[in-house]
């Protein structure tokens, strides 16, 4: 199995918009590569798969698929809040991004890691839940419901602590996992958490009852992301503007 090199930029805080833009801008770098296929000098050329951290002001996020009546604040609601609304281009429905949530875009070419997005979803996933086993926590699946879960098989007791949603072109992905940290749950009460009623949100704070050091995890989860993608993480020296 090759082992591939991903450039890794932590952002900081920026705007989900400005994110946005950014993954855009690199996944059409790549598919430009690919369009080129068969062109004289074009063996020479090969994509370049990165991994984004972010931490976004509070914003909710509707997936191409999402049913807007799970957003259940309307729009003068949500400015006193002081939260923004996006209608997305990525899979799955309605979630929250906000100030300590790890949210991670991985910008890879799913042609050298194998081109099957149920795969890349449970490996994303497994990254999220080695991480947590670190805290002693057991994180899950949920049949038929994407992301990362606690106890998702005691009725009454199931919380998601991680979401995925993800957009793929040319086998290009972008989006990616929101992973709660020191979150500020009560974002989540004006919505219905990716369309699911009746199942709590959590954060990796609340689980073991205090407030978690953001840069530890963000160190455990690039090491399990080098070890269950086969990858080697190359931080980026210099600032990506999009």
């Amino acid at each position: 199995m090759n082992t591939w090199n991903v450039f890794f930029r932590d952002l900081g805080v920026m705007a989900y918009a400005e994110a946005w833009d950014l993954q855009e801008t690199l996944l059409q770098e790549n598919v430009q590569i690919k369009s080129r296929a068969g062109e004289p000098g074009s063996e020479k050329l090969s994509t370049t798969n990165y991994l984004l951290f972010v931490e976004h002001p509070p914003v909710y996020t509707l997936g191409k698929s999402g049913h807007a009546e799970n957003v259940l604040l309307n729009e003068s609601e949500m400015n006193a809040r002081g939260i923004s609304f996006f209608r997305t281009n990525r899979g799955g429905d309605i979630t929250f991004h906000g100030p300590e949530q790890i949210v991670a875009y991985p910008i890879l070419d799913l042609e050298k890691f194998g081109t099957d997005i149920g795969k890349y979803l449970r490996n994303l996933e497994e990254v999220i839940i080695r991480t947590l086993a670190d805290y002693g926590i057991k994180g899950d699946r949920s049949k038929g419901e994407t992301g990362v879960w606690i106890e998702p098989g005691n009725p009454g007791r199931e919380r998601k602590i991680a979401a995925l949603g993800v957009r793929c072109s040319r086998w290009i992905t972008m989006h990616g996992l929101a992973f709660n940290i020191n979150t500020d749950l009560s974002y989540f009460d004006g919505i219905i958490p990716c369309g699911i009623r009746n199942k709590q949100v959590s954060s990796l704070a609340k689980e073991l009852g205090h407030t978690m050091d953001i840069a530890e995890v963000k160190t455990l989860l690039k090491r399990h992301f080098e070890d269950v993608f086969h990858v080697n993480l190359i931080t980026m020296k210099t600032a990506m503007t999009s």
